[in-house]
């Protein structure tokens, strides 16, 4: 396949045969991007685009809490640091409809890349006002993830339905052996709003809670809360690994795949790696079941897209979106495949993904993935009748600082350095004050 964008033209060329045709005017690109799995790949992989088309990337590799602070300034101040982000379904709407993204709807047009191959639920969550600012590498929910190993030894049955919060606790229990080095879960400790509230968020729903009522009063100090954040802290304390108030997604990724843990829960967007034999040492000995539910089953699994876009102040906008459209493509897709094996390929953004055959060999889990990515509801997230949008994040501006804060609390809790009822308390402070001081309330 051949893309032509200004006088940059280029065969993808799958795994060689890269056409040289490219204008003597080369650019380079400063991407901003998360230390994770799918986006070292990606720098792996992206000489080939640079190789192609003449231009060259600097990347700009941070952990995801400082990802977040640095593009949030950057974009907020109109800094023109970065000329993409990988930015996800938290941000993208609300920085598009501020007019900090350049909108990607010519990517429709575009016959080869096939926009309408990407779910609808994503499109959707990456869309502001009509447009879409962003384009998805991978899109996630959450479930859990268990050793099939420890779970025959101890004579834990496998769920066949979604089962309770109590009811996971007691697999946990039984499963958890630390004389052996075997933890009976691992879940996020780290403070932030997209670490360790990605998973208590998602938690607190199942308890019942809400982040605010309909009149966007603060709900932090409910019984629900309390009751999510006290079951989470014992779960952990108990259960869990030493420091867990350290680790966030990465960390417990690398546990589980070390053997540390024989449950947890997190993205699905993990699947293939802790599913790789390459690497992982429990490949063969990990399933999923539904992540577990309380009092309601609604929002109890996250919906996340991590993509690509393009600040407005970039001045070299036809090169970054002819990189996105190369990051994002079948094509892409299908190196990562014939390079990493088909079990790394990026899961939840495109349907031919997920029915391709070799995709569905390699990872026989591709169909729950895709069907409790579409089972997710961010309108409709939580028990009583909320006014937001959003399971494991608010989708307003304000919701960065609070939640941030609401992380940096729990996580103190969960190391023993304030009561649960101390960290909703100073939670529901900071909210209300937040909440007061955007209007929200009065």
């Amino acid at each position: 396949m051949t893309h032509t964008k200004n006088s940059v033209t280029y065969s993808l060329g799958l795994l060689a045969g890269v056409t040289m045709a490219f204008s003597a005017s080369a650019e380079e690109l400063t991407i901003a991007t998360v230390n994770n799995a799918d986006m070292i790949t990606m720098q792996e992989l992206a000489p080939k685009w640079e190789e192609a088309t003449g231009n060259t990337i600097n990347w700009v590799v941070l952990e995801e809490n400082v990802l977040r602070q640095r593009t949030t300034t950057d974009i907020a101040t109109g800094g023109g640091s970065f000329d993409i982000m990988f930015i996800g379904a938290y941000e993208t709407p609300i920085w598009g409809a501020k007019g900090w993204l350049t909108a990607l709807d010519d990517f429709a047009d575009d016959a080869d890349y096939d926009f309408e191959d990407i779910f609808g639920l994503v499109r959707n969550g990456l869309s502001a006002n009509g447009s879409v600012y962003a384009v998805p590498l991978y899109s996630e929910t959450s479930f859990t993830y268990y050793r099939t190993d420890i779970f025959e030894k101890a004579g834990i049955e496998v769920p066949t339905e979604q089962i309770t919060y109590e009811q996971f606790a007691e697999m946990a229990a039984a499963a958890h052996d630390p004389d052996n080095g075997i933890y009976g879960t691992c879940q996020r400790g780290k403070a932030g709003w997209g670490e360790n509230m990605a998973f208590v968020g998602p938690l607190a729903n199942a308890f019942g809670a809400r982040w605010f009522d309909m009149d966007w009063n603060p709900q932090l100090d409910s019984e629900e809360w309390n009751a999510a954040v006290t079951y989470y802290v014992d779960l952990v304390n108990k259960y869990g690994p030493p420091g867990a108030s350290a680790n966030g997604h990465n960390e417990n990724r690398a546990l589980f795949k070390d053997g540390k843990c024989a449950t947890w829960v997190d993205a699905t967007s993990a699947a293939g790696d802790v599913r790789n034999p390459e690497t992982s040492k429990v490949a063969d000995v990990t399933d999923f079941f539904k992540a577990p539910k309380q009092v309601t089953d609604k929002g109890t699994g996250w919906f996340w897209s991590w993509a690509l876009a393009i600040p407005a102040s970039s001045k070299k906008t036809d090169v970054a979106k002819d990189f996105l459209k190369w990051a994002t493509s079948k094509e892409y897709f299908e190196m990562v495949g014939e390079t990493k094996g088909w079990v790394a390929v990026p899961s939840g953004t495109r349907q031919s993904v997920h029915e391709d055959p070799r995709y569905l060999e390699a990872a026989p889990f591709a169909e729950t993935i895709k069907n409790a990515i579409l089972s997710v509801d961010p309108s409709d997230p939580t028990l009583e009748p909320v006014p937001y949008t959003g399971v494991q994040f608010v989708a307003i501006e304000e919701f960065q600082g609070i939640g941030n804060y609401v992380g940096q609390q729990i996580a103190a809790a969960l190391a023993g350095q304030a009561t649960v009822e101390e960290a909703l308390a100073n939670s529901q402070r900071f909210a209300v004050r937040e909440m007061t001081k955007a209007g929200y309330i009065k």
